[in-house]
């Protein structure tokens, strides 16, 4: 790439460590994409060339409140950022005007790569882990490893519950009963069968040891699993042309 200006990007999520783990992760390429706002439980306030959509415990891109969670942001290609690249996912994302859909198994530097095509103007998408995705044209990421065969400790960013043992996908499921909502309702969320919810419940509770729904929200509550509500904005941002 020419020396340019790098890529801004907002991270978008409720969860202080998630963002927190995201902009680690992009931290070390600031010449390349510069996060110049973190927003946990808010909505993006300034202008910024990607908006990076975590989907840890937020709405799913089939959902009206994604709809209200991006709206704002017709100034910024609205990337989402998640563990589910169903290719019915990726297919709604897109029909909405999503310019990217990345899977959170790619390595720092991927991310960054995939960040600066989605703000050069390329529609994005990382590979399904079931079939390639019926939408085209769009830049598919190259799959070198089996997103099944990740280990949680090789997985990059951060999310509640990590130092406790509690994988991805089983921390999310805590947060969300953290939040009070039922196995249906998380299932509809998380885009997952009812079957894996409960799986995935047995097995976070043996990992934080309780044995009872109210035990797991007294947990979660004590051990940061509820949503923060964080605003941090890099005060000298400067603005760019035209914005």
């Amino acid at each position: 790439m020419t020396a340019s200006a790098p890529v801004t990007v907002a991270i978008l999520n409720d969860y202080e460590v998630v963002v927190r783990g995201v902009h680690a992760m992009l931290e070390p390429f600031a010449d390349r994409v510069e996060v110049v706002e973190v927003a946990a439980g808010l909505p993006v306030r300034g202008p910024v060339d990607v908006v990076l959509y975590d989907t840890f415990s937020a709405p799913q891109v089939d959902s009206a409140d994604f709809d209200l969670a991006i709206g704002s942001e017709g100034f910024a290609a609205v990337c989402v950022y998640s563990w589910d690249t169903d290719p019915r996912l990726v297919e709604i994302a897109l029909s909405k005007g999503c310019r990217g859909y990345l899977d959170k198994g790619l390595e720092a530097e991927e991310l960054v790569t995939a960040v600066e095509r989605v703000a050069a103007g390329d529609l994005v998408v990382s590979p399904s882990r079931s079939h390639v995705v019926p939408i085209g044209p769009h830049v598919e990421l190259a799959a070198d490893r089996d997103p099944q065969d990740r280990r949680v400790e090789l997985v990059p960013g951060d999310w509640p519950g990590r130092s406790h043992g509690l994988s991805p996908r089983e921390a999310e499921v805590v947060a969300l009963i953290t939040q009070g909502m039922t196995n249906v309702d998380i299932a509809a969320r998380a885009f997952l069968s009812i079957n894996s919810v409960k799986t995935y419940i047995r097995s976070a509770y043996r990992k934080i040891g309780v044995s009872r729904r109210s035990q797991a929200v007294r947990w979660g509550m004590q051990n940061g699993l509820a949503p923060d509500t964080l605003r941090d904005t890099q005060p000298d941002v400067p603005q760019r042309a035209g914005a």
